[in-house]
């Protein structure tokens, strides 16, 4: 596994992270809102914050002090 893939996957995941927080404040200023699509973008968009974290955490090595 190359170490450039993780830095691209992350950069791409942050993006679409951003991406889902902007139509998700854009859902959620508009009065006819489609409250299932909003929850089901929240939802995405939590999954993904997750997904962010575990790349995150695989890239610090474990050291026991």
């Amino acid at each position: 596994m190359n170490d450039d893939e993780p830095a691209a996957d992350l950069a791409g995941l942050k993006a679409e992270h951003r991406a889902l927080d902007e139509r998700i404040r854009f859902l959620s200023a508009e009065p006819t809102g489609d409250q299932l699509e909003l929850a089901r973008l929240k939802r995405r968009k939590l999954l993904l914050k997750d997904h962010i974290e575990r790349i995150r955490d695989s890239n610090v090595p474990d050291i026991i002090a």
